[in-house]
């Protein structure tokens, strides 16, 4: 089999199932981190949608290594 690695664009917006193919917590755990100040602010474009800046996420995963 071949796996390949989840990637991040280098710009652009990313959904929750994406970020949480890169950072192994669960989606309770990063609501969470958003509310305690953590993790970035996602930006809604609907009632169901929240996005987050590629950007926002890859300094997020610098800053954790």
């Amino acid at each position: 089999m071949n796996f390949t690695r989840p990637t991040l664009p280098e710009t652009g917006f990313v959904r929750l199932p994406q970020i949480l193919s890169l950072i192994p917590i669960s989606r309770s755990a990063w609501w969470a981190g958003i509310r305690d100040g953590k993790f970035p602010q996602g930006i809604k474009l609907g009632s169901k949608t929240t996005v987050w800046r590629a950007e926002d996420i890859r300094n997020l995963i610098e800053r954790s290594r």
